[in-house]
């Protein structure tokens, strides 16, 4: 299986195998249970839907509660699909925990970003700003976003002032310092988007899979 549904803890320091003091990210991830087993012949491709977080029964629709007791699982607050490696063969009412990531040395890690709110271009772009002296009016302003005769318009994707924040963010080929299934936690390296509790999607690296 190439990921699973987990929830970000907050970020500690830890020594790592040789000694090293590393900033790093415990990730809470799993168990979670699969709720539909999708196959090619049915579906057209091979993947797992898996659900996280049981709910009452209460606050989950009627089309939804028909899908997990026709997976034999109980209600589940968040809902992702995953692809298969080779050889996996789950079914549903299946539990899969952390331990997937055993003998993995990095992952991709996929969560919400902290919403910043109607920000600037100094704080939303880094942009330098104008002089603070000498009667400089300028200050955390944009300034010139004009253009000349030609094309007398402003060109799209300038940077402007806007929302920042809040969107889709992935973080690619974090280091796994440890994996716990005891405590059903991974530990990464570096930070991983979203805030402490925030919902995050812990898949196995595309890109670094080497055991680091």
């Amino acid at each position: 299986m190439q990921g699973l549904i987990g929830r970000k803890l907050g970020m500690t320091q830890v020594y790592d195998a040789d000694g090293n003091r590393v900033a790093a990210t415990v990730i809470e991830v799993g168990p979670c249970a699969v709720v539909q087993r999708k196959t090619k012949a049915a579906d057209g491709y091979d993947a797992v839907q898996l659900g996280y977080l049981e709910i009452k029964e209460s606050r989950t629709s009627k089309p939804a509660m028909g899908a997990f007791r026709k997976g034999g699982v109980t209600p589940r607050r968040v809902m992702r699909e995953f692809r298969l490696d080779e050889g996996d063969d789950p079914k549903a009412g299946d539990a899969v925990s952390v331990a997937i990531f055993e003998g993995i040395g990095y992952v991709d890690v996929t969560g919400v970003s902290k919403g910043r709110g109607f920000a600037g271009v100094v704080r939303r772009y880094r942009m330098a700003g104008g002089p603070l002296t000498h009667g400089g009016h300028s200050k955390r302003r944009v300034g010139s976003i004009g253009q000349n005769s030609f094309p007398a318009r402003v060109m799209r994707g300038k940077r402007m002032p806007g929302h920042m924040g809040h969107v889709r963010v992935t973080q690619q080929n974090l280091r796994v310092v440890a994996v716990r299934p005891e405590d059903n936690a991974i530990v990464v390296q570096g930070a991983v988007p979203g805030p402490t509790g925030g919902i995050v999607l812990v898949r196995k690296a595309l890109k670094k899979a080497v055991k680091g």
